[in-house]
């Protein structure tokens, strides 16, 4: 049955509700979505509310089945989806992950204005396309031999700071200090780990990105103080995750728990949904893998950062400030939490597929600076757009699993978008409003047009209105570098 808006109840403002009336024969909980009304009618055009629906069948799922505002069709979840199931019996999907495991966003912070750098952009921008490889497949200059690989997948971002690309202060400022524990990289197949061998500080392709920005507004001053914010500074993002290495991790685990759920007696809409509980040798397994790659994938962010600031040094001079962590969050991973539902705290196995982890004030993992703030949570909007420095609230731990929205979200596919978009006129278009960009190819300008996204400022206006998120700093791009 095609999803309408009479099936849908509005709970509260941008707050939906699908019931399990609907489907009553699969949905265990009902199925939610955070969205503004103008949102919710370009979220109804693709079948992402039907997969949130499918969602809500997952053995073990607590509270409701979410999606976030900038939700679109995926693999099985849809993308900006939230689901929380109980540990340790509950379902895990490899598809409420994705097959880009921790995918994720880091934001470097300069002592530079955007006066200072404005005459550089041009020599930036090509110094960070030569210094951080790009592109579909492409490698970098490190080549992991097996035993370095094994002490990537098992420590992360730390491997990075024993090597000496960065310094250990970064850690602090990485969600999970940039390492899972439960990492097993002998759960990672061969094949996974040659593809990865050469990718350690490369960004890929897609909507992947380095950019310079800068940032153009401040909402609240408190908040951007303790993150070291300020109007007009120079910021570089980051946006990458696991690259081939976490794709294979998904493929070979989706494969095998596939095979699996029969054995398990279990039954859901779509095969794209696969899951197995996350207790049994499969679970087991495909976490520990998904771990290992979240943590190759951290480490990737790391060495990019490392990327950067040589670049950096060679336009500004080594005396210039260093570039310096402000926070790196995923959105692509499985985490085990503890949340509450229906006043019953407990600890749950929460998928997040294209949603940031968005804690509030308190949280002892953040740094003590950020304590009062709460957790960062960084939104990239798309080429040429603005991006957004948002913080996690208490609120968000009640209506979200903690969770927020992590982009502005695709309204067309990537073919659609090549069909409409006359790549190298947006590239002269961008230029002419001060944003240099460096690609390997005009396909990947075309696919990644401002056209091809929701809008971004309504996207973080919903989230901001709800409660889930307070709006702190928007970023205005004024380099791009893309696959």
């Amino acid at each position: 049955m095609k999803i309408q808006k009479e099936h849908i109840n509005k709970i509260k403002d941008y707050l939906w509700e699908i019931p399990t009336s609907f489907r009553p024969q699969y949905m265990n909980v009902p199925a939610r979505i955070l969205a503004s009304e103008t949102l919710l009618d370009e979220i109804m055009e693709d079948r992402s509310l039907a997969q949130l629906v499918n969602v809500a069948s997952l053995p073990g799922i607590q509270g409701a089945s979410m999606v976030m505002p900038d939700v679109h069709e995926g693999y099985g979840f849809p993308i900006g989806g939230v689901a929380a199931t109980s540990y340790p019996k509950g379902a895990i999907s490899p598809g409420g992950i994705g097959y880009d495991i921790n995918c994720g966003v880091r934001l470097l912070l300069s002592s530079l204005n955007r006066e200072t750098v404005q005459e550089s952009l041009g020599v930036l921008s090509r110094e960070l396309y030569n210094h951080i490889p790009s592109g579909m497949g492409k490698g970098g200059s490190i080549l992991l031999s097996s035993r370095k690989m094994h002490e990537v997948l098992r420590n992360g971002a730390e491997w990075a700071v024993s090597q000496g690309y960065a310094k250990a202060e970064d850690l602090r400022f990485i969600e999970s200090n940039g390492k899972l524990e439960m990492a097993d990289p002998r759960l990672v197949s061969e094949r996974a780990k040659q593809r990865g061998k050469d990718q350690l500080g490369t960004i890929g392709s897609g909507n992947h990105f380095v950019e310079v920005d800068y940032i153009d507004e401040i909402y609240n001053t408190n908040i951007a103080t303790a993150y070291g914010l300020e109007c007009g500074q120079v910021v570089l993002l980051i946006h990458t995750g696991s690259r081939g290495l976490g794709h294979q991790v998904a493929t070979d685990h989706i494969k095998i728990i596939m095979g699996a759920m029969e054995k398990y007696g279990i039954n859901v809409p779509d095969r794209e949904l696969a899951c197995v509980p996350f207790d049994s040798e499969e679970g087991q397994n495909y976490f520990r893998a998904m771990c290992a790659a979240a943590n190759f994938a951290w480490c990737n962010r790391e060495l990019i950062s490392w990327e950067a600031r040589t670049a950096w040094a060679k336009v500004f001079g080594s005396e210039v400030d260093d570039l310096h962590l402000m926070y790196d969050v995923a959105h692509n991973i499985a985490k085990l939490e503890e949340h509450s539902v229906e006043g019953k705290s407990s600890l749950m196995i929460v998928h997040r597929k294209g949603a940031t982890r968005a804690f509030g004030p308190g949280f002892p993992e953040l740094p003590e600076k950020y304590l009062k703030a709460g957790q960062p949570v960084i939104i990239p909007g798309s080429m040429g757009t603005c991006s957004y420095v948002l913080a996690g609230t208490a609120r968000s731990m009640e209506i979200t699993f903690g969770s927020c929205c992590h982009g502005a979200g695709r309204r067309l596919s990537r073919t659609a978008a090549k069909k409409q978009v006359n790549a190298p006129v947006l590239k002269e278009e961008l230029r002419s409003r001060g944003i240099y960009v460096e690609a390997g190819s005009f396909k990947g300008i075309a696919e990644e047009a401002p056209v091809a996204y929701k809008d971004i400022n309504e996207v973080v206006e919903t989230v901001h209105a709800s409660g889930i998120a307070t709006k702190v700093a928007k970023l205005k791009p004024m380099v791009v570098v893309k696959g």
